[in-house]
């Protein structure tokens, strides 16, 4: 029986492909505050701004390829039962070819509805625009999980994190909850490899790792080390 590896990836690895993490150091998101685009707060105020802004993260979402911290990490399935927790919204991990993929903050590539949450759509093309209705009649908007809304996936993301004999921590902060809090779930006894070029702050606990590089160079590293194992 293969033992379980779980990973919980950020905008670092993302960011390695190209895609700008969600807050720069100037406190914008491509040159808009979190708040106009990200929160319900925006969409309610200006919902073609948000669409709009959306509509080009999955353009350059789409021009992204992979890199060799989601192969290494979709790789390690020969030798694992591996669970990707993600706090990231694109779908490079799938595209490199990890088959089990926890979506925390949703997905890029889905559209639902603006009343009914549980009506989601996968999307043919790129763009939402202002008059795509559900079936229900009411407005598409993206399937992101906004600031200040619930993280519905949480419960099985702290289930996996529990029952993981290995966990990665691959391009995060560390900071962003509920999703930071994921590390106070895994077992003591489990190892964990914390891989980020930016040591994140981390409560002290036994079988901590800290391995200070980018994710295309981390993890194929941590990965040969647990396959070699």
């Amino acid at each position: 029986m293969k033992k379980k590896l779980v990973a919980l990836t950020g905008a670092g690895i993302s960011a390695e492909s190209g895609l700008a993490t969600f807050r720069g150091s100037d406190g914008l998101w491509e040159g808009h505050r979190i708040e106009e685009v990200a929160t319900p707060e925006g969409w309610a105020k200006n919902p073609a701004l948000v669409l709009d802004f959306y509509n080009q993260r999955r353009a350059a979402a789409r021009a992204a390829q992979p890199n060799a911290g989601h192969r290494a990490l979709a790789a390690l399935e020969d030798q694992f039962e591996v669970v990707i927790i993600t706090q990231n919204v694109d779908d490079l991990h799938e595209r490199a070819g990890s088959s089990n993929v926890i979506h925390l903050h949703g997905k890029l590539f889905e559209s639902r509805s603006s009343y009914f949450d549980q009506l989601i759509y996968p999307m043919d093309d790129d763009m939402i625009e202002l008059g795509d209705l559900c079936e229900k009649g009411h407005q598409l908007r993206p399937n992101i999980v906004w600031f200040g809304e619930a993280v519905p996936l949480m419960e099985r993301a702290a289930e996996e994190a529990a029952t993981a004999d290995v966990f990665l921590v691959v391009g995060t902060s560390l900071q962003v909850y509920p999703a930071a809090g994921l590390l106070g779930y895994v077992p003591r006894a489990t190892p964990v490899y914390i891989i980020d070029p930016s040591r994140p702050p981390v409560t002290s606990r036994p079988n901590l790792h800290f391995i200070t590089e980018p994710a295309t160079t981390g993890v194929p590293k941590v990965a040969t080390e647990l396959q070699a194992g």
